[in-house]
């Protein structure tokens, strides 16, 4: 399995994510991120999981996930489907 980002050193305090990031530091207000983080009281926010690929993090009490490249504001091209003849 290839990795997206190393993700080190996760905390949650007062609604702000703080991280370590292919390391690099990041902070995010995850209560501006999502409605359902933004309902979450601080205690289910402070539990998370992070994937094992560093593709993103999982509040399991909120049911939300968030892509690290979207903390990261890492945009995607769409990818064009080829269309056959």
């Amino acid at each position: 399995m290839s990795k997206h980002h190393e993700v080190e050193s996760v905390q949650v305090s007062h609604g702000v994510l703080g991280a370590v990031v292919d390391g690099k530091p990041l902070s995010a207000d995850l209560r501006m991120l999502s409605p359902l983080l933004q309902r979450a009281s601080d205690g289910d926010l402070e539990i998370l999981e992070v994937s094992p690929s560093g593709y993103g993090i999982h509040w399991p009490l909120v049911g939300e996930d968030i892509s690290i490249d979207g903390l990261l504001g890492v945009r995607h091209e769409p990818r064009q489907l080829s269309q056959s003849a």
